[in-house]
């Protein structure tokens, strides 16, 4: 088989599969043109974002077998058409579960003891103690909205600081030894910790909106590490501002470029969120550790060699 690589991506990919009798061709500079006209040769691609992978594209593949995406979010293919077209598509979300969940709770820990704060702080000669006091994460409901990969390595590690932990999922019955399922109703009822875990479709666009902010029951902490266009910042920063949203840890925001390598929009909102005291902000990190690097590389590889040696 021959397989197209269109990202750079851990180099074990290329051992493995080349060891495995694939033929493998590297493309990370052409344009989406460029490779369109030379997709038809290919029986497989493997991405990570720098390409959208649209109907056109994907007719244009009519030797395409599969897609396989080093990373877990589908949103830059067309999943409808390319299971019309009968194209196998592999995601490896195992890869980057546990970076992700770690990375969860190292945000919120920094936001609620204020650390960043107060290290700079005191690095410039300022103490400050009654100001910094922490706010425990012990005896709090964490509520995450999706429980797949993602959702349930950031349960376990929650469960381990003594936090209730529930979660909405679309599926039933997913309830385990670190966390129950409830309705969306029951979590904005009872949550002190919102974290989303979920993909980006047309269901989810905006998921955290006015509404949602609006029928949490308690003031919230909230964490994205899912996608930013699932929350309406606008709202998002509204709700910090009236205190509602207590604070927020985002790894992701709706400002960004559709291949996570940069943000395309400055607006006020933006800039608030940059600004505030009362947020946290990565670029789109939580699942970028030395570790995942190779783990999702290797869940890429091993699927593809299940499913064609």
């Amino acid at each position: 088989m021959k397989i197209l690589l269109l990202d750079k991506n851990h180099p074990l990919i290329t051992e493995q599969l080349l060891a495995k009798n694939f033929v493998l061709e590297e493309d990370f500079t052409s344009s989406y043109d460029e490779v369109c006209h030379i997709i038809e040769n290919y029986d497989g691609i493997i991405i990570r974002s720098r390409i959208p992978l649209d109907r056109n594209f994907l007719e244009k593949g009519k030797n395409l077998k599969f897609i396989a995406r080093v990373g877990a979010g589908m949103e830059n293919i067309d999943v409808e058409v390319a299971q019309q077209l009968g194209i196998q598509l592999i995601n490896s979300p195992e890869g980057n579960r546990d970076s992700v969940a770690e990375h969860v709770v190292g945000m919120l820990l920094i936001l609620m003891n204020r650390l960043f704060i107060a290290s700079q702080e005191v690095k410039n000669g300022i103490w400050k103690r009654e100001e910094n006091r922490g706010d425990e994460l012990l005896g709090k409901t964490v509520g995450l909205i999706g429980y797949g990969n993602m959702g349930k390595a950031t349960a376990k590690r929650f469960s381990g600081f003594g936090c209730k932990v529930i979660f909405h999922d679309i599926l039933p019955n997913l309830s385990d030894e670190f966390a129950t399922q409830v309705t969306l109703e029951e979590l904005k009822a009872t949550a002190d910790i919102i974290s989303l875990h979920i993909p980006l479709t047309a269901e989810t666009h905006y998921l955290i909106d006015e509404k949602f902010i609006s029928e949490m029951k308690n003031n919230f902490y909230f964490i994205n590490t899912a996608r930013g266009k699932n929350v309406e910042t606008k709202y998002l920063v509204e709700g910090l501002k009236s205190g509602k949203v207590k604070g927020a840890c985002l790894d992701v925001l709706e400002y960004e470029k559709s291949s996570f390598e940069h943000l395309e929009t400055e607006n006020d909102d933006l800039k608030f969120l940059l600004e505030s005291e009362k947020v946290i902000v990565t670029p789109h990190i939580a699942g970028w550790t030395h570790q995942s690097k190779e783990k999702l590389a290797q869940v890429i590889v091993d699927k593809i060699v299940a499913s064609y040696c």
